[in-house]
């Protein structure tokens, strides 16, 4: 699984006019989801990005995580995250995970990030055409990817 994690004043994301899902201070996570994703994947990632501490203290230090300032977490599926732009001018997608199998390893990822979080996660719709709005923090962006914990 690959992310990008944006700390955000807000966001929020519609389709077709609808806000699907809307939060004010916390973070944008856009998640990429290849075949060989598992359980293990999906715990590691949903554990490190609620414990980031990537807010500002009482010192303006980043020393919090979106637990401890009661943030919220909106998460979009993005498939483009696993763009390979090796050949050509016209991204491959060939490493993106079907939907058939996506959307459960999406679905068990909000679910496990919402367990992490101690409250639900917002979210996309899983394969729509989204217009996401946001104001960035700071700004603060983290990529993040399992098969590359750095």
């Amino acid at each position: 699984m690959k992310t990008v994690i944006q700390r955000v004043q807000f966001v929020r994301v519609t389709v077709n006019g609808v806000v699907r899902g809307e939060i004010k201070r916390g973070l944008l996570v856009l998640v990429g989801i290849e075949d060989r994703d598992r359980q293990e994947d999906i715990e590691w990632l949903a554990k490190k990005i609620c414990n980031l501490r990537i807010f500002d203290d009482e010192n303006g230090m980043m020393n919090c995580s979106v637990k401890e300032v009661g943030g919220d977490i909106l998460v979009i599926s993005q498939f483009t995250l696993y763009a390979s732009t090796k050949k050509g001018n016209r991204p491959s997608y060939i490493r993106a995970a079907k939907p058939e199998f996506a959307v459960s390893v999406y679905e068990s990822f909000c679910d496990e990030m919402g367990l992490q979080l101690g409250h639900p996660v917002q979210t996309g719709v899983f394969g729509a055409d989204m217009k996401v709005q946001l104001l960035n923090d700071g700004p603060v962006t983290i990529v993040m990817d399992t098969k590359n914990k750095e």
